[in-house]
């Protein structure tokens, strides 16, 4: 495919071009900065005449794109004000969405986020380990726009019933130069509760959405993204019993099991995380 992606210059898009090009993949980037290119255009997202340009051609680069995978945001809460990170990150995805729409572009994947479940968990989970099947429980401005960005992706479905948007949500974005610092955790379990303990290699992150630009029916649906372990080597009834105590337990899991479930993705996308930060600490 030839794949539109936005967000290539970030942390996680820099690895999901790598890899959808080692893949075969014509990936033509869309970001605000990066080095000019021939896979590669300079776009402002929150101006919708310029994306709808950008997925339409751009001179001799391309003629049009059969999918895309729309990484771009404000990437966290608290670096830009709750307005900004608002405005930015909404206005981009409406932008995405629908121009690709408009110009029949019928397969977009793209990233949502796993604080739509209630990070930073100052709310205890309702069970665990956490799935989709819970309500979204938004707790910042970032996480807000995330909930709102999948309720407009499934009303856009319904409008188009051709249409197949793929919501991923990421959990937090590693790479391996991260993992040093990974050990360190150990000594409090409160540091890292934010996100029961989790984390998302880039190249796993990478396979989720090649796997959804391959295998995702018309409709929408939403998946939860993680390593298949977590940052921690206590084990998760030491964690939960210290940090969470009395939250239910939904089903069994190991003793370093990821507690963000990704048995939905695993089933319905194929996904198969293989990088585990204990590969690279000793």
């Amino acid at each position: 495919m030839r794949i539109a992606l936005t967000g290539s210059t970030g942390k996680l898009g820099t690895v999901v071009a790598r890899e959808l090009r080692a893949a075969g993949h014509d990936v033509i980037g869309l970001d605000a900065v990066g080095e000019r290119g021939s896979s590669f255009v300079q776009v402002d997202l929150t101006d919708y005449g310029q994306v709808v340009d950008a997925l339409q051609g751009v001179g001799d680069r391309h003629d049009g794109v059969d999918a895309v995978v729309h990484l771009a945001a404000i990437p966290a809460p608290g670096i830009r004000s709750d307005v900004a990170t608002f405005h930015n990150n909404m206005t981009a995805t409406f932008n995405v969405f629908w121009a690709a729409v408009r110009l029949g572009i019928r397969r977009i994947v793209y990233a949502s986020s796993e604080t739509v479940q209630g990070l930073p968990f100052d709310v205890p989970p309702p069970y665990v380990p956490v799935d989709e099947e819970y309500a979204p429980r938004p707790e910042s401005v970032y996480s807000l726009v995330k909930t709102l960005e999948e309720r407009l992706a499934a009303e856009l479905v319904r409008w188009h019933p051709d249409l197949s948007v793929t919501a991923l949500r990421f959990s937090n974005v590693m790479v391996p130069e991260d993992y040093a610092e990974f050990p360190s955790f150990d000594a409090d379990a409160s540091r890292r509760k934010w996100n029961l303990w989790g984390y998302i290699d880039a190249r796993d992150g990478a396979q989720a959405v090649q796997r959804a630009l391959e295998v995702a029916p018309t409709g929408f649906d939403n998946f939860l993204i993680a390593a298949a372990d977590t940052v921690m080597t206590r084990p998760n009834d030491e964690l939960l019993a210290e940090v969470f105590p009395g939250v239910a337990v939904a089903r069994e899991f190991g003793p370093n099991e990821t507690l963000l479930s990704i048995d939905k993705a695993r089933r319905l996308l194929g996904y198969d995380p293989q990088h585990s930060w204990r590969t690279y600490v000793s």
